[in-house]
């Protein structure tokens, strides 16, 4: 895309706030993002895509859409990360140019404002990650994952063997067998005393997005074998995919994608090492001064 019709994810701005308006108001990240490749028609193949750090380059380019629209005041976060439209972003009659004019307010605005080095936020390029504007090296989610990608097999196998087992599942086997359909490893959630489920599972360490092809040949194997399967991954899954584990008359599959992965591993305090961080009271030490 050329310069002056601003950076590619600048085409994400509109349908996120159209999805938003259809949505009351307000979504889930993930929700959003999904109904948004869904009403730009973005193919698999397209969603397979990575960036340079192994994200989804084009739920990247969502993130930092939300991003800038954040800085003009078109959609606020609550504290659990919903994505809310303000009262401008509800009123305001969004074209491209409307967009673009927005997007390089707020660049000038990151120029204009004096701000530590730490603070200053870069146009980003198409592929930049942390449209949080945290760096690499600060984020343990990011750091998490990259950890989780670099074991190899049959380790990534284990450590989700045993996430499953401080999630509740009882009897909890790694196969691993080649041939089997794509299955690692099988256990039983025990529901209450009287009602169990077999469950399969598959492990994926995958830097970008599991295709729906995937899931099929997942659920091929499950059949007369479990009552419900899981996928894990690193990664993410296509719409495609995610419509597919969820299909109506077919055994269910959960899909635990990286980012709920994290979250698993921060509920289960697995792998984790909780850190204390204090900010300064200013007023405190006024009474000093």
């Amino acid at each position: 895309m050329a310069k002056r019709n601003g950076p590619e994810f600048l085409r994400f701005c509109i349908p996120i706030v159209e999805v938003l308006r259809e949505l009351g108001g307000s979504g889930r990240p993930a929700e959003v993002t999904d109904l948004v490749i869904d009403r730009m028609r973005i193919p698999e193949a397209e969603q397979e895509v990575t960036n340079k750090n192994g994200g989804s380059r084009i739920r990247n380019q969502i993130a930092w859409a939300r991003f800038y629209m954040v800085k003009a005041g078109l959609i606020s976060s609550s504290q659990r990360g919903i994505w809310d439209l303000t009262e401008k972003g509800r009123a305001s009659a969004l074209d491209r140019e409307f967009v673009l004019t927005l997007f390089r307010g707020a660049q000038r605005e990151f120029i204009s404002e004096p701000k530590s080095v730490q603070d200053v936020e870069p146009t980003p390029a198409d592929d930049q990650t942390n449209p949080d504007g945290v760096d690499d090296h600060l984020d343990y989610k990011t750091l998490l994952l990259a950890t989780l990608q670099a074991l190899p097999p049959e380790g990534f196998e284990r450590i989700c063997q045993r996430l499953l087992r401080e999630s509740g599942f009882q009897q909890v086997a790694v196969t691993g067998r080649s041939g089997d359909g794509g299955i690692d490893g099988h256990g039983i959630l025990q529901i209450n005393p009287l009602v169990s489920f077999k469950v399969l599972f598959q492990c994926k360490r995958y830097r970008g997005a599991v295709p729906v092809s995937a899931v099929r040949d997942f659920r091929g194997a499950l059949q007369g074998r479990a009552d419900k399967g899981i996928v894990l991954t690193t990664g993410t899954f296509t719409t495609d995919a995610k419509r597919e584990a969820i299909r109506d008359g077919a055994t269910p599959i959960e899909l635990v994608d990286g980012e709920k992965l994290v979250e698993m591993f921060e509920s289960l305090g697995l792998g984790l090492r909780p850190k204390k961080d204090y900010d300064i009271d200013q007023p405190f030490f006024e009474q000093y001064r």
